[in-house]
């Protein structure tokens, strides 16, 4: 089924959901409605844990957060962390986030695409951090995720110079996984989702909570999520058929 959101169109399935940015005439600028309809997915997913594909309409991810809004903020408002915690709501779903990214990704569009778990693109994708030429910094993930991503040496480049980097480059640098033409890029969202959502739901969520775990959570984190596996009936069911299948073989 599908709705329209005013900001947000989403497709609800089974096991997955996919919600796509949709304000054409900003180029899918992130404003406060988004923002609200964002939290609003998130409370759904928190509730209810599905795969998440995020994409944008016309051709374009989120050129970034909405400049008409961000101009008149005050300190107040940067205190609040209006997309900080959107996206670090995003980040701590509990099953995995494909961004499926077409033409820009800049700004807090692009932090929004750093708050994934996977990202896959398009040749003419741009991601960027442009933050610091309009006399602000990138503070909504771009400053720790970016780093943990590509590396410290490179998000400080991206971060102080604001350049835009090519598909080909968010490729060797390991931003995106993928690149696919822009008339196949969300069914191969959908085809990472499908291998995702042929696993055990439970152990792909206990994987995403070792994954954002903590450094001294290791190797605790991980015995304590396996010891609770060990004990699944759908861990029994899924190796019990493994060798029938492999005594078949």
């Amino acid at each position: 089924m599908a709705d329209a959101g005013r900001r947000i169109r989403i497709e609800r399935g089974a096991d997955r959901v996919t919600a796509t940015l949709d304000r054409p005439e900003t180029r899918n600028a992130i404003d406060q409605a988004m923002i609200d309809e964002l939290h609003a997915l998130c409370a759904e997913l928190e509730a209810d844990p599905r795969i998440l594909i995020l994409t944008g309409s016309g051709g374009v991810f989120a050129s970034g957060a909405d400049i008409a809004q961000l101009r008149d903020r005050r300190a107040q408002d940067a205190l609040r962390g209006i997309n900080t915690h959107a996206f670090g709501r995003i980040r701590r779903l509990p099953m995995p986030v494909i961004a499926a990214i077409d033409g820009y990704a800049l700004g807090g569009g692009a932090e929004l695409a750093y708050a994934a778990d996977i990202r896959i693109g398009t040749p003419t994708a741009r991601i960027g951090n442009p933050e610091t030429g309009l006399g602000i910094i990138a503070a909504a993930g771009a400053t720790w995720r970016l780093p943990q991503i590509v590396g410290e040496a490179r998000a400080a480049e991206l971060l102080f110079t604001g350049r835009q980097l090519r598909a080909d480059e968010a490729l060797a640098w390991g931003l995106l996984s993928a690149l696919h033409e822009p008339e196949g890029l969300l069914a191969a969202a959908h085809a990472i989702a499908d291998r995702i959502a042929a696993n055990d739901p439970l152990a792909t969520r206990h994987t995403k909570t070792a994954l954002l775990a903590a450094p001294d959570r290791h190797p605790e984190i991980e015995l304590e999520l396996q010891a609770e596996l060990f004990e699944s009936p759908e861990k029994h069911r899924r190796m019990t058929a493994f060798l029938e299948r492999r005594s078949r073989a």
